[in-house]
C-alpha cells in the first residue's frame, strides 16, 4: 500500500488489508467512538487527502473499534457549555468531511460494529453502502436536543429509504434495529461478523478494474440527482473515458485468453 499516514492520528487507525484495501477504524472506544473537533479534523483530511494521492488504494471499508458502538455521533460532553460560535466552527468542520466522503471518488464501505446514533448514522449514511451487525441499533434523535440532522441525513436517509420512512425517524427520533434498517433499504445485509463481510466484499471490488468502478460510482451518485435522460448523457460520458484505458483492453484480452485480468488503473 502506497498510501502514507500524513498526520499522527489520534482519532483513527488506518490499516492496510491485502495491496489494494485500506480499513479505516474509528477509534476511539471509551467514548463510543464519538465524533469531537479531533476526529472530525482527521476524517476531513483523511478523505481528502485518499481523493487526491489514493496510491494503490482501490476500496475503503470503515469501522467503529470496540464492539458496543460504531459512532455514537457527536461527543456532547466535548460541546456541553460550547458557545454559538463554537458550535458553528466545529459544525462547519464536519460539514467538510461529510461532503468529502461523499464525494469520494474511491468506494466506501461501512461495516457497522456495533450502535450508531446521530452523527455516527450520518457517516455510514455517505458511504456507499452498509454491512451492519445482527445486534447493532440505530436512530437519529437529534430533534430531541433541540436540533436536527445536519450530518446529510435528512438526505441520504430519505434516498435510502424513502421520504415517508425517513420523515417518520428524523421526526419521531425513535431507534431501529439492523433488520428494519434492512427491511426498509438503509442497510445492505445484516451479519455475524460485519466487517468479515464487509472485507469480503471489499475485496471483490478492488479486483475489478478501478477506474471502470470509480466511474461507476460517480455515475450512480450523480445521475439519481438528474432527470433519467442527462443521468443517461452523463452515464455515456463516464463510460466513454474507460474505452482507451489499458485496463478496457487487458479486460477484454483477459476474458478471450480465459484468465483473470491484472488491471494496472491505467
Amino acid at each position: 500500500m502506497s498510501y502514507q499516514t500524513p498526520m499522527n492520528y489520534q482519532t483513527i487507525r488506518l490499516e492496510p488489508s491485502g495491496p489494494h484495501l485500506l480499513v479505516v477504524t474509528l477509534d476511539r472506544p471509551k467514548a463510543l467512538n464519538a465524533l469531537n473537533t479531533q476526529m472530525g479534523r482527521e476524517l476531513h483530511e483523511l478523505w481528502t487527502r485518499l481523493t487526491a494521492e489514493p496510491g494503490e488504494t482501490r476500496c475503503v471499508v470503515l469501522t467503529g473499534s470496540g464492539e458496543r458502538a460504531f459512532c455514537a455521533g457527536a461527543d456532547l460532553k466535548e460541546r456541553d457549555g460550547m458557545a454559538q460560535a463554537a458550535w458553528q466552527v466545529q459544525h462547519e468542520l464536519f460539514e467538510r468531511g461529510f461532503m468529502a466522503l461523499m464525494e469520494l471518488p474511491l468506494p466506501v464501505v461501512a461495516a457497522l460494529n456495533g450502535h450508531a446514533f446521530g452523527g455516527g448514522l450520518e457517516i455510514a449514511l455517505c458511504c456507499d453502502f452498509i454491512y451492519a451487525s445482527s445486534e447493532a441499533r440505530f436512530a437519529l434523535p437529534e430533534v430531541r436536543l433541540g436540533i436536527m440532522p445536519g450530518g446529510g441525513g435528512t438526505q441520504n436517509l430519505a434516498r435510502a429509504a424513502g421520504e415517508r420512512r425517513a420523515k417518520e425517524l428524523i421526526l419521531s427520533a425513535e431507534p431501529f434495529d439492523a433488520q428494519q434498517g434492512y427491511e426498509w433499504g438503509i442497510v445492505n445485509r445484516v451479519c455475524d461478523n460485519a466487517l468479515e463481510e464487509a472485507l469480503a466484499t471489499a475485496e471483490k471490488i478492488a479486483a475489478n478494474a478501478p477506474l471502470s468502478v470509480r466511474q461507476a460510482k460517480k455515475s450512480i451518485h450523480y445521475g439519481l440527482q438528474m432527470d433519467l435522460a442527462t443521468g443517461y448523457r452523463f452515464e455515456i460520458e463516464a463510460y466513454n473515458q474507460l474505452v482507451g484505458t489499458e485496463d478496457r483492453k487487458e479486460g477484454v484480452r483477459a476474458f478471450n485468453e480465459k484468465r483473470k485480468a491484472k488491471f494496472q488503473g491505467k
